[in-house]
């Protein structure tokens, strides 16, 4: 059972804390990007130190009062907002901004967990190599929440997600005690992963403090693309070619849909117009290679056949880095344009490459019977089977009058994912949004198992309550959840 935190408590813990240490509540702690949570918090937290976020933890065991970390905010899942329960303290590390070393020599870079994810990539750039991960989100979310949720982006078919960018970790338990690990080894067979159980834990297991991350050559030439297409399939071909041609110089391939830049023409017109915009979908492709690897003269061969073919209806190479910035401000200011238009229901999905297409046309048949005119834009990280899939109402006509049907969609949604082979989250994580989706679609014995795990590093359960798991000690799919049925309309 916890306690809140409540004005005794935070005494003892501004005491512990030091002057600035603590402070109100402000309302950015409070919500997530969309507004659909709202949290409550006693006070929140600001170590400056692995050892400050040590004597938090201690007290917090101690008193029995819940803790939810707090990074860039950026989550889409209500992981760093807890809207019930007794009132629990945040712990937020921006202020632990160090990037402690970069070394070309050992191709890694050490980080505190409150660096934004965009001054680690200009800290790897300046020393001549790059850093893989790279989210829309870059100049506020934190390397911490990056980790901590195991972030995916545009270039996980090329480096792989967080998980597979970080070489070590440092991080504090519930009980205060700190795991040491900011190694550079890329082989230690030393037991069990510890690493790896704290990447996509969402602070539920521990608070992550540092991290050792790895960094890749950076690419001697990038050439970049804008593809118009008939539809996901032809997108899908274009796909295989671009790895026959490309191999593994593919840095990304990104779907979007039409209905995007609609969505960016009428919401932020600001934004650049598409050097080509008359087809429904649209991929861009980016590729990067050594100096003999000559990645332009590739793109513009891949490029050439599929015209030849018929498979691509149009393309645009960039022929400067303004032209390649522009493209890419496109594609990642469509989920601002998402936020600004309203959705009735969002999913972060991931499908077998070879079921994408069929997925597409299913759901949006689907879609159509069981909510007539309304709109889909589907766009994503086609290359690594991630789909952002997002329902949106008719044109003028308001998300809120869809409210009594948005649990259905998004049941049918993820249901026909589950039923395709696929995963109802891709790279967001479950938080206190898709709990109810890991309790309905989860592996019965890899629940017991993660309750296990928690029970064991988190006896008290102050980490993070209600994220990813149920604020209790165990969890097990209940009678009702397992005997729920969504009939698919396909």
């Amino acid at each position: 059972m916890l306690n809140p935190a409540d004005g005794a408590f935070l005494a003892r813990l501004e005491q512990a804390l030091g002057p600035g240490g603590l402070r109100a509540p402000e309302p950015r702690d409070l919500e997530e990007p969309r507004g659909r949570h709202h949290g409550i918090a006693g006070a929140v937290a600001m170590p400056r130190s692995t050892a400050e976020v040590a004597s938090v933890l201690r007290l917090c065991n101690a008193a029995r009062v819940g803790v939810v970390p707090l990074a860039g905010g950026t989550g889409l899942v209500a992981g760093q907002v807890m809207s019930e329960g007794p009132l629990p303290l945040i712990l937020s590390v921006e202020r632990l901004t160090a990037i402690r070393a970069v070394s070309a020599e050992e191709n890694a870079l050490t980080a505190e967990a409150g660096v934004r994810l965009i001054d680690i990539r200009n800290a790897a750039e300046a020393a001549g190599r790059v850093f893989g991960l790279s989210l829309a989100s870059e100049g506020s979310c934190r390397i911490g929440g990056n980790l901590a949720t195991n972030a995916g982006g545009a270039q996980v078919l090329r480096y792989g997600s967080a998980r597979d960018l970080c070489l070590g970790l440092e991080a504090v338990l519930a009980d205060g005690s700190v795991l040491s690990g900011l190694g550079t080894l890329r082989k230690d067979n030393t037991g069990y992963d510890l690493r790896n159980l704290m990447i996509g834990s969402e602070g539920t297991l521990g608070i992550i403090t540092a991290a050792s991350l790895k960094l890749h050559a950076r690419p001697h030439e990038r050439a970049t693309a804008w593809v118009a297409l008939s539809d996901p399939a032809a997108a899908m071909a274009l796909f295989e070619k671009a790895r026959d041609w490309l191999g593994e110089d593919i840095l990304a391939f990104e779907l979007m849909a039409r209905e995007g830049l609609d969505f960016l023409a009428a919401h932020l017109p600001q934004a650049p117009a598409p050097p080509l915009a008359e087809a429904p979908w649209f991929v861009l492709v980016e590729t990067g290679g050594s100096r003999l690897a000559r990645p332009g003269e590739a793109l513009e061969g891949l490029l050439a056949e599929a015209l030849e073919a018929g498979q691509v209806q149009d393309a645009a190479i960039a022929t400067s880095l303004a032209q390649r910035q522009r493209m890419w401000e496109i594609r990642e200011t469509i989920p601002e344009a998402n936020r600004l238009r309203g959705a009735i229901a969002t999913h972060d999905i991931a499908l077998p490459l070879s079921a994408i297409a069929e997925f597409i046309d299913r759901a949006g048949r689907m879609l159509a019977r069981m909510a007539p005119g309304v709109v889909i834009n589907c766009f994503g990280h086609l290359g690594d089977g991630n789909l952002h899939y997002n329902v949106f109402p008719p044109q003028d006509v308001p998300a809120a009058r869809f409210d009594d049907r948005r649990a259905a969609i998004a049941a049918a949604v993820y249901e026909l994912v589950v039923a395709m082979g696929g995963s109802f989250s891709a790279e967001h994580g479950i938080g206190r949004d898709k709990r109810a989706q890991l309790e309905r679609f989860g592996d019965p014995a890899r629940l017991a198992a993660m309750a296990a795990i928690k029970r064991a590093l988190d006896p008290n359960g102050i980490l993070n309550p209600g994220a990813v798991l149920p604020a209790a000690e165990a969890i097990a799919p209940s009678a009702e959840a397992e005997g729920a049925e969504v009939k698919l309309d396909v």
